[in-house]
């Protein structure tokens, strides 16, 4: 009989073990987190302090920039400790906490992304009842019905994952424990647990992209119809963010996450992860403000009052 010895924690193996590169990433990672952070909880800031950014639109944006906090925060401490310090030892309840907050977060990401695209089809292809469509309870109901499902979907993930047994196998070839690459070291059947991932998975991404594909039919029927070179201009400039911001987003999540784990390759998968845990969240704050001129005369204001 095969002896096995139950897993009680996990070994990290981090990005590189190449010295020359790990102060260069060290440095490169902690500027990125940094932006961040700035970047995400100045947006928060933002939103707060301007009575003219409350609305809907930036309702959803707050809590956007508050998700990418949190879940690029939940992955890149841990990224950049093991570049100064090498292979980081994480115990089992660790490594489920930390797949559970990035799991639930990058969900709740992509139904906010989803209700951010009902949001721009109300504001273009219904503005004479966009402040009855998009009202404060209703704003609200998306909001908490998107944190639900997030929360939801990782506690299937985690609950699915670690009920299968690990032994012996600790080395997750990875820089934290993602899904994919704690799954592949269990000594137990996971034909099941990868079908709940692909599946479980597959229904959030085809549900909330299914709502952004109905709503910007709707919005570039609409713009289509216009008559005037600004009407294009304006609606165009309206959904541009957005559209930026999901096509970034769930082009990296499809990549990583619908796929079976004899077709992943580590390295690959470390890049792409490397995108959308970290390079993702500090993008969108860059994304939302640089086209938007609420945001920027909102920045412009807050930098006079405080000179």
């Amino acid at each position: 009989m095969e002896n096995r010895t139950e897993v009680t924690e996990f070994l990290l193996l981090g990005l590189t073990h190449d010295p020359r590169l790990q102060l260069p990433l060290f440095m490169t990672f902690l500027l990125i987190y940094t932006l961040t952070v700035v970047g995400n909880l100045g947006m928060i800031l933002l939103i707060l302090l301007d009575p003219r950014l409350h609305t809907p639109m930036y309702f959803f944006l707050g809590n956007l920039s508050l998700v990418d906090f949190c879940y690029s925060s939940a992955v890149t401490p841990t990224v950049t400790a093991g570049l100064l310090m090498g292979d980081q030892v994480i115990s089992h309840n660790a490594c489920a906490a930390q797949m559970f907050f990035f799991a639930a977060f990058a969900t709740v990401e992509s139904y906010l992304l989803a209700s951010m695209g009902y949001d721009r089809y109300a504001a273009v292809c219904k503005p004479l009842h966009y402040t009855t469509t998009m009202t404060t309870s209703a704003c609200s109901c998306l909001i908490i019905g998107s944190y639900t499902c997030g929360f939801l979907n990782a506690s299937i993930h985690v609950g699915d994952t670690f009920s299968l047994s690990f032994c012996n196998n600790s080395v997750v070839h990875h820089f934290f424990c993602d899904i994919p690459a704690v799954m592949v070291l269990s000594c137990s059947d996971r034909h099941v647990s990868e079908l709940v991932l692909v599946y479980v998975v597959g229904f959030n991404i085809f549900f909330a992209l299914l709502v952004i594909l109905i709503s910007y039919l709707f919005i570039f029927d609409k713009i289509l119809k216009l008559h005037s070179a600004v009407g294009h201009r304006k609606a165009l400039s309206t959904c541009a963010s957005h559209f930026t911001a999901v096509s970034i987003f769930y082009g990296t999540i499809i990549f990583m996450y619908l796929q079976p784990s004899s077709s992943h390759s580590m390295d690959t998968d470390k890049m792409a992860s490397v995108f959308y845990t970290m390079v993702i969240p500090m993008l969108n704050p860059v994304v939302y403000s640089l086209r938007n001129k609420e945001v920027k005369s909102a920045f412009t204001k807050i930098i006079l009052k405080a000179i």
